[in-house]
């Protein structure tokens, strides 16, 4: 298979693993935990403490990769449109994941 074409398959399968995920494995672990979500009494997959360091990374990366993306954008006057699209996401993604982590141990067993 050419690579152009695999590129395109890989594209429609992202979209629907995305798709299937949100709303379909998620609600299931909700409706039917026994069938869908592994631990006894609570759900591994959905806590979202128990991936706080995944989080943090998440923040990190898109405050990083945000700023490259925005020092570029101003060297390359055909790139300035990622300063009001992707650039903003990132920056924005970060702020949200950060300002809603806890910041204490003690908050997070809450």
């Amino acid at each position: 298979m050419p690579d152009q074409k695999r590129i395109s398959y890989l594209r429609i399968a992202l979209i629907a693993v995305g798709l299937i995920f949100v709303f379909g494995i998620y609600p299931l672990s909700k409706v039917w935990p026994a069938g869908w979500s592994w631990g006894a009494g609570h759900s591994h997959y959905l806590d979202p403490l128990a991936h706080r360091s995944l989080i943090w990374f998440t923040v990190w990366s898109s405050v990083v990769h945000g700023t490259i993306m925005g020092v570029q954008s101003f060297n390359d006057a055909g790139e300035r449109g990622h300063l009001l699209g992707d650039v903003p996401a990132l920056f924005l993604v970060a702020i949200i994941l950060a300002a809603l982590m806890p910041r204490t141990a003690s908050a997070a067993s809450r």
